[in-house]
């Protein structure tokens, strides 16, 4: 019995992960198209330098382009983490992510399903603006006089793009705290959506609630984002090698 307690407990820390994982390829993937789009669009030649700012906002334009992809994945997901973390089994609503998607279309169609479009948008603009433009910064200081940014070692790659995705989540923990509260708020609770659960969080629970969770998610953004840029870099050079005139 105990032991079937401590494993129910242990898998409790990945309930409602089915469905950010089920997007997170394609989101990274638009993210990344994203911030090639915005690139693009401020590059006068293929090879112009970007300063600083207008990295940044290239890194915004990806915030809006995932927004799509994450609002439902992350919806569900704190729907179903808040449902696990309840001690009283009546409240059991939601037998897995897609039950939880078909009921809350059911409940309010898809406006139910994107609930926190908006919060999202706070949180993932600025955020993916900070991302990429500390990567990018990163990169270049930790580039050898005379090298390119493309041949950084592994190590420095890593670096750069954990540290990447600590700057992001700087920015980002603030207006996550919001959306999350917004997203699993039953209807009606915030009326005047994210403006509503500020007014309230203030009220109630002052300034540092807005940074709650912060350690966990720090020890987290590391290593994933170390990994990710990693896994980047090396696709664009695998790709460069494969098809160099393209």
């Amino acid at each position: 019995m105990y032991q079937s307690r401590y494993v129910q407990g242990f898998l409790g820390l990945y309930k409602g992960m089915a469905a950010p994982l089920a997007g997170v390829t394609p989101m990274f993937a638009v993210c990344f198209f994203g911030y090639g789009v915005g690139r693009k669009l401020q590059q006068k030649t293929p090879d112009q330098e970007l300063a600083p700012h207008q990295i940044f906002q290239a890194g915004m334009l990806s915030g809006v382009f995932t927004t799509a992809i994450m609002v439902p994945g992350e919806r569900i997901k704190c729907l179903l983490q808040i449902q696990a973390a309840s001690q009283d089994p009546t409240t059991i609503k939601y037998k897995g992510p897609i039950d939880c998607a078909t009921k809350l279309y059911r409940e309010g169609g898809i406006r139910s399903i994107y609930k926190g479009t908006a919060a999202t948008l706070l949180r993932d603009v600025p955020a993916s603006g900070m991302y990429f433009m500390s990567y990018e910064l990163l990169k270049k200081a930790l580039t050898p006089a005379g090298k390119s940014p493309a041949d950084l070692s592994v190590g420095a790659t890593l670096f750069a793009g954990g540290m990447a995705g600590i700057f992001n989540w700087m920015v980002a923990i603030p207006p996550d705290v919001l959306k999350s509260r917004l997203q699993t708020a039953p209807e009606g609770t915030y009326p005047n959506g994210i403006r509503d659960v500020f007014r309230k969080t203030m009220k109630e629970e002052g300034i540092r609630a807005l940074y709650k969770g912060t350690t966990p998610v720090m020890l987290r953004a590391f290593p994933a984002n170390a990994a990710c840029f990693l896994g980047f870099e090396l696709t664009l050079k695998f790709l460069n090698y494969i098809a160099p005139n393209l």
